[in-house]
């Protein structure tokens, strides 16, 4: 009952308010696209102009190997957890200063919980073994 309560209580901080309506997945795809000019995600999904962001709730923040951080995100000693991930894209400079993200940010709570819901679709893409690429 402690656990459903503190789930209920983190969902309600994240959407803003008991009356919000819950996460909608096809409007969090929708407003994904404009982080998919520079993320990817999926099966394929590799670091480049930014890191891949497979798996990225419950993950420490500056991990994966395949995308070269800005020294703050790298040191940086947090675990990106919904509630993170929301504040980080409220507003990127102020979360994290110095980060190389350049977004503006969302403001929109329903936004917000629509796209975090959207990226937690996207779960840790299996270990490859040395030597196989993505495909093969």
């Amino acid at each position: 009952m402690l656990h459903s309560l503190m789930v209920l209580a983190g969902a309600l901080a994240l959407c803003g308010s008991a009356h919000a309506a819950p996460p909608d997945l096809a409007a969090g795809k929708a407003g994904f696209q404009k982080c998919a000019s520079c993320h990817a995600t999926g099966p394929a999904a590799r670091g480049g102009f930014a890191p891949q962001l497979n798996g990225i709730v419950g993950r420490k923040a500056g991990s994966t190997t395949d995308y070269a951080y800005s020294a703050v995100l790298k040191n940086a000693n947090f675990t990106w957890t919904e509630h993170n991930l929301a504040g980080f894209l409220r507003n990127p400079g102020q979360f994290v200063p110095g980060n190389k993200m350049r977004f503006w940010g969302i403001s929109d709570e329903q936004q917000l919980a629509n796209l975090i819901a959207y990226m937690k679709t996207f779960s840790s893409p299996a270990p490859r073994a040395p030597g196989t690429t993505a495909g093969k």
